[in-house]
């Protein structure tokens, strides 16, 4: 495995070495040694999954404190564009946003940790989505930041017209008016 710093302090790239020969491939999603190693130890106590067919863009979500979640991203199906917001108050990075292809093809993982905004929109007929959480859900502390807030200026890879968004997402705030609690 190859892990890769990000111009994000904390967000890190992850891409698995992988074996093909004639009869497929095989590679390690996740090695806790490995994992431990690189970017430090996360107790992950939930995996997830989410099944979505092109334009759909969940997002940008987070917990606030003390619910806060690490998240290790990767597409078992299709591709989409994955994005990570910073919200960590005293970063010096402070509401920029990284982007990543991630695919099936590819096999990338991102590292978000806590203190983030995730989302992604689907760019293939249809995507499956795997991520592992380091907290449980905690729906009081639920929150979330608009898809299309224009400081932000988010490069999703559709068109806008294109985008299905629920009803929630579409609910939410642009960032200069979310209390992210992050320090």
């Amino acid at each position: 495995m190859n892990f890769s710093n990000t111009p994000i302090p904390g967000l890190i790239l992850i891409e698995p070495s992988i074996f093909s020969d004639e009869r497929g491939y095989f590679f390690e999603a996740y090695n806790k040694q490995v994992f431990d190693k690189n970017i430090g130890p996360v107790d992950f106590v939930q995996d997830n999954e989410s099944k979505s067919v092109y334009g759909v863009l969940r997002g940008l979500h987070f917990q606030k404190p003390p619910y806060a979640q690490a998240k290790l991203v990767h597409c078992i199906n299709g591709e989409v564009i994955d994005i990570a917001v910073d919200l960590r108050q005293d970063s010096p990075t402070f509401g920029r946003y990284f982007s990543v292809i991630l695919s099936s093809d590819n096999k990338k993982q991102l590292f978000v940790p806590k203190g983030f905004a995730h989302g992604y929109a689907v760019l293939s007929e249809q995507a499956t989505i795997a991520y592992k959480v380091d907290g449980f859900y905690a729906p009081d502390h639920d929150s979330g930041i608009i898809w299309n807030d224009p400081d932000l200026g988010i490069d999703w890879g559709i068109d806008d017209s294109d985008v299905i968004i629920s009803p929630k997402d579409s609910a939410l705030y642009p960032l200069s008016e979310t209390d992210t609690s992050f320090f």
